[in-house]
């Protein structure tokens, strides 16, 4: 699974994909310190024990570099950045009976808005699966929501034989 790379200093507007997720009744903010518990149960619950392990690093920043989403106080998706390298965005995840909302786009953009803040000029979006479908796979969906393209080289990625242990799970 390659790595991919976005431009954040020219990034898309964001804006229509926050107002999508907030249109649908979806809160999107940073996560706060009484929320790590939560995030790391609603990770493991609905992808898996190492991207919650992953994820438990955000909030070892500060800020936290965690955003989640809400619904009628149930979480519903997650994404986090600088977790397991400097300037990594990722793991991040939608509820399955909630992919192709928008939320996914969402928390994106607030990650990388929060990454150019910082003061980085790329992202790396790492370890991403290129599966095709509806709604697209990964690849697909960062190539068309922020312009993100494939490192060439990086088919094997910083997580080496991570993807094994993973049972080969979408980044």
């Amino acid at each position: 699974m390659p790595d991919m790379l976005a431009r954040l200093y020219d990034l898309p507007d964001g804006a229509p994909y926050h107002e999508r997720a907030a249109v649908a009744g979806n809160t999107v903010r940073r996560a706060e310190p009484w929320d790590r518990e939560r995030l790391r149960y609603f990770v493991k619950e609905h992808f898996n024990p190492l991207w919650a392990v992953e994820a438990d690093r955000a909030f070892a920043h500060s800020p936290i570099t965690a955003y989640l989403a809400t619904k009628e106080g149930q979480m519903t998706a997650f994404a986090v950045f600088e977790c397991t390298r400097r300037g990594f965005f990722g793991p991040t995840g939608v509820r399955e009976d909630l992919r192709g909302s928008g939320l996914g786009a969402a928390l994106l953009f607030r990650c990388l808005e929060s990454m150019r803040e910082m003061g980085y000029a790329y992202a790396v979006i790492g370890g991403v699966a290129q599966t095709g479908g509806r709604p697209p796979g990964p690849a697909a969906f960062y190539e068309k929501v922020c312009g993100a393209v494939v490192i060439p080289g990086s088919e094997v990625s910083v997580y080496g034989s991570l993807g094994d242990l993973l049972g080969k799970e979408k980044r």
